[in-house]
């Protein structure tokens, strides 16, 4: 719900900022320092899982969370099916959907194709602050999962 009138341009940058978001927390995920995206939320930030009650608060704590990542995990996280609401200059909402391919034990070389461990959507909350959009809460909704492969080999199947 648009709280404010919202110049078009303004709503279409701040559209722009928060898909960005969102696909720059998948990437440092996969492919940068998992816990650098704590970078990426309000110092207040809160990354939770709603099914069961796993809260993370603050960037230190999403920051230790996310740097606990095994070291030899490969993952790669599909995005899609982004949908945001700008409700005002400072605040936006949105839902995206996710499939997360992932592996332990991981030393190089090209993994055997397998089905994706996790299948769900993120539903964020954005906030504007010093001229810069933020995730302010990121709740992750899990209709399918399961647990991550240890690969039984270097660096493949």
């Amino acid at each position: 719900m648009i709280t404010e009138p919202l110049d078009p341009m303004e709503c279409l940058i701040a559209e722009r900022a928060c898909e960005r978001l969102i696909v720059e927390f998948v990437r440092r995920l996969d492919l940068g320092d998992p816990s650098t995206v704590a970078e990426l939320f309000t110092p207040d930030g809160v990354w939770e899982w709603a099914a069961d009650e796993r809260r993370v608060e603050g960037r230190d704590a999403i920051r230790r969370y996310f740097g606990s990542r095994p070291a030899d995990r490969l993952s790669r996280r599909m995005c899609t099916n982004i949908l945001v609401t700008v409700d005002s200059s400072a605040t936006a909402t949105a839902t995206s959907y996710f499939a997360t391919y992932r592996v332990d034990g991981y030393t190089g070389g090209m993994v055997s194709p397998r089905a994706p461990t996790n299948v769900g959507h993120y539903e964020d909350a954005f906030r504007k602050v010093g001229g810069v959009w933020l995730l302010a809460t990121r709740s992750t909704f899990l209709p399918f999962g399961g647990t991550t492969d240890r690969l039984a080999s270097p660096g493949g199947s």
